[in-house]
């Protein structure tokens, strides 16, 4: 197996589906590539082999915590994905209510513990010998920044109404807005390049890494480097969600004398 390929390509009618698409899909086709790269769709499916194992944990969990006896309480004494879940959503719960307080972490959980579970699932391929983590391609990082970006301002206009504009401008006067507001554009709009480029050459790096010592040495020699990936693996994924609660912390954190308002309008979203 080729340092690129990947389990996936042994399906039947993977290969068949892959040059379907790639004659019609690859982006030099389209005259928008600035740097040639070889087409593949391993990613689409790594991706979708992490969204069924997280909806079926879901519903696992969800099943569960909806029985009216005991065993909703108390979970049970072997590892389920119940357990694992539960586990997975109290540890970043606890970091959120350290960033963003109680009652933020309460209100954006369900953003940020998706984007947790998603990319920690995610990064976890980068271990496995004959499959790459999605998170390795700037395709899905890029989509993850992006939702990150629009839900911040999205979240910065509900809570702050058009006063979030103010944020922009920082705390510096008003005349010298014709310098401040470029400065912060551009800071916000690197956000998302930065999200992503860090995902990804870490994810890459640590894959390349425990996929080179597997084809050297299969046995015992790896298991250092597994470690030092499941490190990584938690790393890479505290790095973006703790980026997230920060951004949107300071999108929905109001400005001075818009304390009022802004309690105003948490109520009305909490509602």
């Amino acid at each position: 197996m080729g340092e690129e390929s990947t389990w996936f390509d042994l399906l039947p009618g993977v290969r068949n589906l892959e040059l379907f698409m790639k004659h019609y899909l690859q982006r030099d086709k389209l005259g928008v590539q600035m740097f040639p790269s070889a087409f593949s769709i391993t990613h689409v499916l790594e991706v979708f082999c992490v969204l069924v194992f997280v909806c079926i944990g879901a519903i696992a969990f969800r099943a569960a915590t909806a029985k009216r006896d005991r065993e909703a309480i108390v979970p049970p004494a072997n590892l389920t994905l119940r357990n694992l879940f539960e586990m997975f959503t109290d540890a970043v719960f606890s970091v959120a209510t350290g960033v963003m307080g109680e009652a933020n972490a309460r209100r954006f959980l369900p953003l940020v513990g998706t984007l947790a579970v998603f990319i920690f699932f995610s990064n976890l391929f980068a271990l496995l010998p004959g499959f790459s983590p999605p998170t390795a391609t700037l395709k899905t990082n890029v989509g993850l920044a992006l939702t990150v970006f629009v839900m911040t301002h999205v979240y910065g206009v509900m809570y702050n109404g058009i006063g979030y504009l103010k944020k922009f401008l920082g705390h510096a006067p008003i005349y010298l807005a014709p310098l401040m507001i470029p400065i912060e554009v551009v800071s916000h709009l690197a956000r998302p390049l930065s999200l992503s480029l860090r995902l990804l050459g870490n994810m890459a790096a640590d894959h390349k890494v425990v996929g080179a010592f597997f084809m050297l040495v299969p046995l015992i020699v790896p298991v250092p480097f597994l470690i030092l990936g499941v490190l990584v693996v938690i790393i890479q994924t505290m790095v973006f969600c703790l980026l997230t609660m920060v951004y949107i912390q300071g999108a929905v954190e109001p400005e001075h004398g818009d304390d009022h308002a802004h309690e105003e309008a948490g109520a009305h979203g909490h509602h």
